[in-house]
C-alpha cells in the first residue's frame, strides 16, 4: 500500500490521493426515477423515466469509473455494470 503524497506547494491539492467515488444507483422515486451516489441523502439527478435516468447514471458511473446498480420499480436491484476496478480475470 502506498502511503499519500505531501501536497505541492505550487498548487492546492496537486500531489494528493483522492477519495474513492461512490457507486451510483438509479432508483424509483414519487415522481420518476433518480440517480443517487452510495450512502447519499439527495439525488444526484431525476427523470421523468427509467431509460433517461439509467443513461444519466450509466454516463456518470462511466465517467468515474464506478458500478452502476439498476433497481428495479419496487426498490430491488435488478441489474449491475461495472466500469472499473474489475479484477481479471472475473472470479467465479
Amino acid at each position: 500500500m502506498m502511503a499519500p503524497m505531501a501536497p505541492s506547494p505550487e498548487g492546492a491539492g496537486r500531489g494528493t490521493v483522492m477519495a474513492d467515488k461512490k457507486n451510483i444507483h438509479t432508483v424509483p422515486t414519487q415522481d420518476g426515477w433518480a440517480n443517487r451516489r452510495e450512502g447519499g441523502k439527495r439525488a444526484s439527478s431525476t427523470h421523468d423515466t427509467k431509460a433517461e435516468a439509467q443513461a444519466a447514471g450509466r454516463a456518470a458511473a462511466k465517467k468515474d469509473g464506478v458500478e452502476h446498480l439498476i433497481h428495479k420499480k419496487d426498490g430491488t436491484i435488478g441489474d449491475r455494470n461495472s466500469y472499473g476496478n474489475d479484477p481479471h480475470p472475473p472470479k467465479g
